[in-house]
Formats: C-alpha cells, structure tokens, sequence
C-alpha cells in the first residue's frame, strides 16, 4: 500500500497538470501552419493590395479582409531561387553561391531550415511544387539527395524548378514519379516580350506531366495533405509549404479563366492562381482547421511586367513601385505579404513593420518557443510583435535589410528605415539599363527617401553625403560579419 500511494500521489499530479494546459491557452497545441508562396506576382496585382487592379483576387482579399497586410514586407532576393534560399534558411542568399542550383542542392545536409525547425518541435511537415534549390543531379532513375527530403519535410510532390526550365516531371519525395524520356518544342506568345505569355524552354518531359496541369495537380496534392492530416494525424501540427511556380510563365490559364481579367493572359492566369488558392482554404474550412492555422501568403518576387503592358492594358502589375523581377529596385522584391491567423491575428489590419522572408525561421522559432543556435538563421529577426503585439519575443524585430540584385552581383542595397542606398546606378536586373558607368561628378549610386519617393524617382546620392556614408559602414558590417542580427546597430 505504501508503494500504491506515491503512484497515486503522481498520477493526480499528472492528471492536475493537464488541466491546467487544457485551461492556459499559452500552453495549447501549435497552430497548424500553410506557407503559400505564388511565383512572379506583382505588388500591384492583388486588389487588397492595388484598388486599381484589373485583376479580380477574391480569395487572396478574403485573407487580408480576415487577416493583417504586411505592407513592407520583402523577398531575400529578386529571383526565385535567392528568395526561395532565404525564406528556408533564414541566412540572406549572397551569403552562398546561388548559381549552383541547377546540379546541386544550395542548401547544406545540416543547415537549419523552416522545415528542420518545425520537426524539432513536433509537426507533420510537408511540401508541394516548386523547388528551385538543386538536387544532386545524376540521372532521373535514381534518387535525387539534397532536395526538400533531405531539408526536413516529411513529403514532397512537386517539381526541380519552373515550368519554363526542362525537363519538366513531377518528383515524389526523392524519386522521378517518370521520367523526362519524351520531348517538348519551345513556345512563345505573339504580342508579349520573349519571355513573357505563353514561353516555354525546348527539352526533356515526362509523359504523365502537361504544362497546364501543373497548377491544378499541386492543388491537389496540397489538399490530399490536409485531409490526410486531418484523417490520420490531428494529434500534432501540420507544417504546409505550398509553392506554386505561377503566375510564373508559362501563362496557362485553363477554359473557364481565359478573358475574364482586363490584363490579357497574365491576369487570366492570376486569377487562376487566386482560386486555386480558394481550393486550399476551402479544404481548411471543411477540415475544421482554420481557427487552428496560421496561413502566410506572399510572393517570391516580382513581376515580368514592362511600360508597354502598362500602357496597353491599364494595369500596373508593379503597383507603381519601380522596376520590375530581377531589380534592386522596389518592385523587384517588395512583396504583398499577408498573415491570417484566426483569434491572435486582428482581421483586417496593417502592419508597416520591415520584413524580409529570412524572419520567417525567427518568427517560428518564436512562436514555437524553440531555440535557434548562434549559426542558425543569422540574417533572420522575428516579426511575432507585429503580428501580435502582445506577446513576448527572444529576437529582435528588423530595423534595416540587405540585398543583392538578381543581375548584377556587384550591385547590392541596404534599407534603413525611410532611406535605401544602391551600390550602382542601374537597375541591377531585367530592367534596362542594367548598369550604368559611374558620372564623372562622384555620384556612383542611389539615395531614396522611401517615405515620400516610393516610386524612387528622385537620388539624393549627392546632396545626402553623410547619409550615404552611414549606410556603407552598416553595409559593411553586415557583409563582413556573415550575420545580421549582430551587426545591427
């Protein structure tokens, strides 16, 4: 009896602890978690974002009508593969050689990634689409190390990059599901630029794979996911990484969309994308998930959208922000980003806190109350506050940003507060001109009062000397110290 009782004593105790979780919401379950990240979507497309859209987004709307606008928010770099590295790892993609990702994996077999994170803390992970960070490539009838697998999710269905980059076939895990043995012309569409419409690189495709079924064969699988999480595994969190490779080309919207934008193919295709979109919240709906998720959307980084686009059909994909993907400049990597988290994050509000998709790995490690170690994530801050501004934070929030353009690798900025500072006079990537010589008056870069010249028209590099010396030395620092979070003043 006296074995019996110190038994019963514990059990109680256990049975009082419990209690007490179930009553202390601070002590409840995760959140579920679905990362949407869409692919070449201007700031200037969503209508929640630009009231003049021609572009119809209701889906996208719905969540910042439920959720919070992040409205300086920031790709880690303005191609898709920079921005997909930083948003995994939390480390800025200069930092790495990027341009090795066709062959082989960017992402080190034990480098801290998002995915890495919320396996340490106990959730389901999962990805669907577009990698765009390498697999050890040697052949497509063996495994393919280095991919989302190897990085920390638990499943993976999608593809090695963009649906304009062959060969084109579907990856399940680390295996072909078949492989790219038939072949596919090249295409390109009457009246866009080259690399716009319809535009599709010639090379190796699998049978079982169409251009067009691509977007919709994600949705898909991205649902399959919740449902077999809510079937087989509520007993812990789901982590969702769904990045869909449009409105990227080739623009390939299906019957029902074709002509219903006022922005040509491309906003057909938008709004493809957008209910696409609707699909997967839907499914959150008729899971019962939806008070339980944190759903982030946002893009890689900007739009292929020209002047000429602009004057012929009266949208703005950029949303009056300068330049275009690739670009140092704004619309090149300032994103529409929006968060919905049901009971935590208030509906229908704005934050205009600076953030860059590096936070994300912060901002988890934060809300999960998980420790990051000294090498993890060190260009990444946590935005928890401005999400929520009751709750506490173990990270800084973000006070300045640093990036390199997607063209030119010697052209880098720096944000600080109302002020950016470029390190060249071009635009550093698709928009023309890429780099221009250095004037014989001593002006070698950019100075922009973001604050009353969003459109960055006006370059104070010459009348604001002191300015533009100070965000060199931070700079600086920032490159030399290999991390941001302590190089920040």
């Amino acid at each position: 009896m006296r074995h019996l009782i110190p038994l019963l004593t514990t059990l109680f105790l256990a049975c009082l602890c419990d209690v007490a979780k179930a009553q202390n919401p601070e002590q409840a379950k995760s959140p579920n978690i679905v990362l949407i990240l869409v692919d070449d979507m201007g700031y200037g497309d969503p209508g929640c974002f630009n009231p003049k859209s021609k572009i119809a987004t209701p889906n996208i709307d719905s969540l910042a009508r439920d959720g919070m606008r992040f409205t300086d928010a920031h790709a880690p770099g303005p191609l898709c593969h920079m921005s997909r590295y930083g948003l995994m790892t939390g480390k800025y993609p200069f930092r790495t050689d990027v341009t090795r990702w066709p062959t082989e994996p960017l992402i080190a077999a034990e480098q801290t990634t998002i995915a890495t994170l919320a396996k340490s803390v106990g959730y389901e992970t999962a990805m669907v689409g577009k990698w765009h960070l390498g697999f050890q490539e040697d052949g497509y009838d063996r495994p393919l190390p280095g991919g989302p697998v190897d990085c920390g999710f638990d499943q993976f269905f999608g593809i090695r990059a963009s649906t304009d980059i062959p060969p084109y076939f579907y990856i399940r895990n680390d295996q072909a599901v078949s492989q790219p043995t038939q072949t596919i012309t090249a295409s390109q569409s009457n009246g866009w630029s080259p690399i716009q419409g319809q535009f599709w690189r010639a090379g190796g495709i699998a049978d079982d794979l169409t251009l067009k079924s691509v977007l919709p064969r994600f949705t898909d699988e991205a649902v399959d996911v919740i449902e077999r999480h809510r079937r087989d595994a509520q007993s812990v969190p789901l982590f969702l990484y769904l990045a869909y490779p449009a409105p990227h080309t080739p623009w390939l919207p299906s019957p029902e969309f074709v002509g219903k934008s006022e922005a040509g193919m491309y906003g057909d295709f938008m709004m493809m994308v957008d209910a696409e979109i609707g699909r997967v919240l839907a499914k959150l709906d008729e899971a019962k998930m939806t008070d339980d998720t944190l759903v982030i959307f946002t893009s890689d980084n900007g739009p292929v959208w020209f002047d000429a686009d602009v004057d012929r059909l009266g949208h703005d994909s950029a949303g009056g922000l300068r330049g275009m993907k690739s670009d140092a400049w704004e619309a090149g990597h300032r994103m529409p980003m929006i968060v919905r988290y049901p009971g935590q994050v208030v509906s229908g509000t704005t934050s205009n806190q600076l953030v860059c998709f590096t936070d994300f790995l912060a901002t988890f490690a934060d809300l999960w109350d998980a420790g990051l170690a000294k090498e993890d994530g060190p260009d990444s801050f946590s935005f928890i506050k401005a999400m929520t501004p009751q709750a506490s934070s173990d990270y800084p929030s973000r006070k300045s940003l640093v990036m390199q353009a997607g063209s030119d690798d010697q052209v880098k900025f720096i944000r600080r507060g109302k002020w950016k500072l470029i390190t060249g006079l071009g635009s550093g990537g698709f928009s023309k001109p890429t780099r221009v010589s250095a004037k014989s008056d001593g002006v070698t870069g950019q100075l922009y009062d973001l604050e009353i010249d969003l459109g960055e028209t006006n370059n104070q590099f010459a009348t604001e000397p002191e300015i533009v010396g100070d965000l060199l030395h931070e700079l600086k620092d920032v490159i030399n110290d290999g991390r941001h979070r302590t190089a920040q003043p």
